[in-house]
């Protein structure tokens, strides 16, 4: 059973991938003009009461719109991957295996994003540990400013 999901998540993630490319490109908004231009030119032989061309009207537009929507979602999606895997790539210590991060699977990113919320609560306690030695440290520092003035 769970072979066969995976499968399927696979597939369906392949057919999102290739639906968001078809969307984002212009020629299929090339395309979709044409078909709206086309549905718009017919119905100017349909007697229609206004309600329903303005209706024709609002729906080809939001119809084009999600064409446009999706095309500058995939160029801004792009170019932020590109800054991500740049800033991933120069730093020294950084984990190379968020780089090209947009192409893994949900599942793989995931398991990605568990590592690093370990990764997180780690850091997390050992700033709470480090931050306890350092106010005793301060501490003891500020007993011993203290008994220094009171001699002086």
């Amino acid at each position: 059973m769970n072979k066969i999901y995976n499968h399927t998540e696979n597939l369906f993630e392949k057919l999102v991938s290739i639906g968001t490319t078809i969307l984002g490109n212009s020629i299929s908004f090339l395309i979709a003009l044409c078909l709206v231009l086309f549905w718009w030119i017919n119905s100017l032989f349909i007697k229609n009461d206004i309600h329903l061309i303005i209706g024709d009207i609002i729906f080809g537009i939001t119809f084009l719109s999600l064409f446009i929507i999706q095309k500058s979602f995939n160029r801004f999606s792009a170019s932020l991957h590109l800054k991500i895997n740049e800033l991933v790539s120069s730093h020294e210590h950084a984990s190379n295996t968020v780089l090209n991060a947009e192409i893994k699977t949900e599942r793989e990113i995931t398991e990605l994003s568990k590592e690093y919320s370990d990764l997180a609560e780690q850091i997390k306690e050992l700033d709470e540990e480090l931050n306890g030695e350092f106010e005793r440290e301060l501490d003891n520092i500020l007993d011993k400013e203290e008994n220094h003035l009171k001699e002086v």
